[in-house]
């Protein structure tokens, strides 16, 4: 398995085992591909994205598969597993374990998906949107 000992070093730092800082690594590169699959990706001709259903956040997801033929235009949805929500799931319960340590998820597919915030990072009062960056990025 590749991974990047000094992620998971900084985790470890913070008194997240080996086991649940490798969990968080793997959370975080589910919800990154997750995240270039929402602004959709493409090969060529051929474009691939995940749609849900509505606007709510736990709405069935589908994939949509887009490209040109002899016919004219392919568009297609099918379903597809909900691999955020049971990411979010999985760090939740992780978090959970580290009294007074928070997640942040931050959606834009060109950053890092996932930081892990101890006590002092935000400030008193404020969001944490404006202040994750001061936390442990989780990446590959």
């Amino acid at each position: 398995m590749r991974y990047n000992p000094e992620c998971l070093a900084r985790l470890q730092a913070l008194g997240i085992s080996w086991d649940d800082s490798c969990a968080l690594r793997r959370i975080s590169m589910t919800l990154q591909r997750w995240f270039e699959f929402e602004c959709g990706t493409g090969e060529g001709q051929t474009t691939w994205s995940i749609e849900r259903d509505g606007d709510e956040p736990d709405s069935k997801p589908f994939m949509r598969v887009q490209f040109p033929t002899s016919n004219g235009y392919h568009d297609s949805r099918r379903p597809y597993p909900d691999k955020e929500n049971g990411a979010r799931k999985r760090l939740a319960a992780i978090v959970a374990r580290y009294p007074g340590l928070s997640a942040f998820v931050q959606g834009d597919p060109r950053g890092c998906a996932l930081y892990i915030l101890k006590p002092g990072d935000v400030p008193e009062g404020e969001s944490a949107s404006g202040f994750y960056t001061r936390g442990v990025a989780v990446y590959k």
